[in-house]
C-alpha cells in the first residue's frame, strides 16, 4: 500500500505527469528457437498398444492420457453421437468402482480423470502427483477395458445431451456450422454434426455396451505419460494393467472426400440483427508438405488477432467484433474457415471485405515485416504450447494421429519462420481460391437475401 501511495505522489508532483506519461519501448524479440523434445521412451506391447513415456519438468506431478482411435466417424447414420453418449457412461464408473469412489480415489491422487469424445479419437486420462503414477494408469486401464456402463444413469445422460442439441440448434454459429458440414461432407459421419433428439433418446445400453465392444481394444489405443515419475514402477504398472486386454479391431480409416465449389447456404433467423457468415473450402490437411507454410498464411489472413480480415471488418469497419479464421483437422483431411458475426445490414459489405482481403493477397505478396510479426507469434505460441505436461502429450497426440515423424513438432518453428511472402502468395493461389469457397449465411432473410446474392457465383 504504502509503494502504491508513492506512485501516486510522483505523478501528481511537478513533471509527474509527464513520468506517468511516458512510455518505455519493449526489448527487442529474441530469434525463434525451435523446441527440443525430451528424450522419450516407445514401446508396443504384445497386444498392439503403443505406448509413449517422457520424462518432463521437475514439478513432482505427471500427466497420463490414453488415446483410442474410436469417434464420431466410427458412428452409422443412426447413431450420431452414440460415441458422446458412450463417453458420459464411461464417467459412472467399471465394474469394480462406482463414479462417487473413483472421484474420491483420484482426489486422494492429486488430481482428477476426464473423459473427451471427438470425431476421431477418445481421449481417457488427467495428471496426478507423481508418487500416485502407478496407481493412474491401472485406474485409467479399468476404466477402458470394464465401464459399467449402468441403465439408471442412461436417461439422465440422454437429457442432458437432448438440452445440448436444443441450445446449439438455437444459436447461429452451430447452425452455420453444421450446414458447413452438411455442405463440405455429405453421407460422411463428419457431414453429422447434431443427432435428432429422436435419435438421442432411442439409445439403450445394449447399443451403448455394443459400440463400445466393437471400438476398443488395444490395437486401437496409445498411452503417454509425461511428467516427473518413475520410468521402471510405471512401465510395469502399463505392462500388468494392459497387457490382457484384447487386441481388438485395427483402426478405422474413413477418409472423407469434400466437397469444394463456390455456393451460397441462407438460412434464415427472421428479426436477427446479426448474421453469422462462414466462408470456407477444403484445404491440405497436416501431412501434407504445404500445411506448414498454409498455417501461417492463415495466422495472416484472419487467424491473428492483428490479421488483415480482422483488422479490416473489426478495427476499420466496425461490422464485428471477433472474426477468426481457423484449419480444422481431421484424420486425413483438413478445412479452412473464417467466421464473423456481423450487423444484419452490412453482410453484403462483410463479405465484400472478405474477399477483397482474399484477392489482395492472391495479388500481392505480402510486406516481409508484416509476415515477420506474425511468424513471430506464431512461433512464441507454438513455444508456449509445448511448455507443460498437457501440452507436449497433446502435441505428440498430433503427430501420432496425423502419422507426422517427430520433426514435425523439432523443426516446426524453423519451418514457420522459413515461410516467405512469396510463398504466402503461392499458397493463396494454390489453395484458398475464391471459387471452391462456399459460404453460410444465418440472418434474416428479407433483409440479406439480395445482399448475398451476387456471392453465389464467383467473378475473378
Amino acid at each position: 500500500m504504502r509503494r502504491l501511495l508513492i506512485m501516486a505522489a510522483l505523478a501528481l508532483a511537478p513533471g509527474g505527469a509527464v513520468l506517468a506519461q511516458q512510455k518505455q519501448a519493449p526489448p527487442p524479440g529474441g530469434t525463434p528457437k525451435d523446441v527440443k523434445l525430451p528424450a522419450k521412451r516407445e514401446f508396443t506391447l504384445p497386444n498392439g498398444m503403443e505406448v509413449t513415456l517422457v520424462p518432463f519438468g521437475t514439478v513432482p506431478k505427471v500427466n497420463v492420457s490414453l488415446a483410442v482411435r474410436v469417434g464420431n466417424v466410427n458412428e452409422a447414420p443412426n447413431e450420431v453421437w452414440l460415441a458422446d453418449v458412450m463417453g458420459d457412461l464411461m464417467n459412472e464408473g467399471t465394474t469394480s468402482l462406482t463414479a462417487a469412489q473413483i472421484a474420491e480415489l483420484t482426489a486422494g491422487m492429486g488430481g482428477g480423470i476426464g473423459i473427451g469424445v471427438g470425431p476421431d479419437q477418445t481421449t481417457i486420462g488427467g495428471s496426478v502427483l507423481s508418487e500416485r503414477a502407478a496407481d493412474f494408469v491401472r485406474l485409467i486401464a479399468d476404466v477402458a477395458q470394464h465401464p459399467r456402463f449402468p441403465d439408471s444413469e442412461l436417461p439422465r445422460i440422454k437429457a442432458a445431451r437432448v438440452r445440448q442439441v436444443a441450445i446449439a440448434r438455437s444459436q447461429p454459429q452451430p447452425l452455420a456450422q453444421e450446414r458447413l458440414y452438411q455442405v463440405l461432407y455429405g453421407d460422411h459421419p463428419l457431414g453429422r454434426l447434431y443427432p435428432s433428439e429422436e435419435m438421442l433418446n432411442g439409445y439403450t445400453v445394449g447399443q451403448v455396451r455394443e459400440f463400445h465392444a466393437r471400438n476398443f481394444g488395444a490395437a486401437r489405443a496409445h498411452l503417454y505419460v509425461a511428467g516427473v515419475y518413475d520410468a521402471a514402477t510405471v512401465e510395469k504398472a502399463i505392462r500388468d494393467a494392459f497387457g490382457g486386454w484384447a487386441k481388438g479391431p485395427a483402426p478405422v480409416t474413413n477418409v472423407p472426400k469434400p466437397r469444394s465449389g463456390r455456393r451460397v447456404e441462407l438460412i434464415d433467423r427472421p428479426s436477427a440483427v446479426q448474421s453469422t457468415l462462414i466462408v470456407a473450402l477444403p484445404v491440405p490437411n497436416a501431412s501434407h508438405a504445404d500445411y506448414t507454410a498454409l498455417a501461417v498464411t492463415d495466422a495472416l489472413l484472419g487467424g491473428a488477432f492483428g490479421s488483415r480480415i480482422t483488422a479490416n471488418i473489426r478495427e476499420d469497419k466496425g461490422y464485428t467484433y471477433s472474426p477468426f479464421s481457423f484449419i480444422t483437422n481431421h484424420y486425413g483431411d483438413s478445412h479452412w474457415a473464417e467466421i464473423a458475426d456481423v450487423t444484419t445490414n452490412v453482410t453484403g459489405a462483410s463479405l465484400k471485405e472478405i474477399f477483397g482481403e482474399i484477392e489482395r493477397l492472391r495479388k500481392e505478396p505480402p510486406p516481409a515485416d508484416e509476415l515477420r510479426g506474425i511468424q513471430n507469434n506464431m512461433a512464441g505460441l507454438f513455444t508456449l504450447q509445448n511448455a507443460s505436461r498437457g501440452g507436449v502429450v497433446g502435441q505428440l497426440q498430433f503427430v501420432d494421429l496425423y502419422g507426422l515423424p517427430d520433426t514435425y513438432l523439432t523443426e516446426y518453428v524453423k519451418r514457420v519462420m522459413a515461410v516467405s511472402p512469396a510463398e504466402v502468395q503461392r499458397m493463396m493461389r494454390t489453395h484458398l481460391r475464391p471459387e471452391n469457397m462456399a459460404i453460410i449465411v444465418v440472418g434474416d432473410k428479407k433483409v440479406v437475401e439480395e445482399q448475398v446474392k451476387p456471392y453465389s457465383t464467383y467473378v475473378p
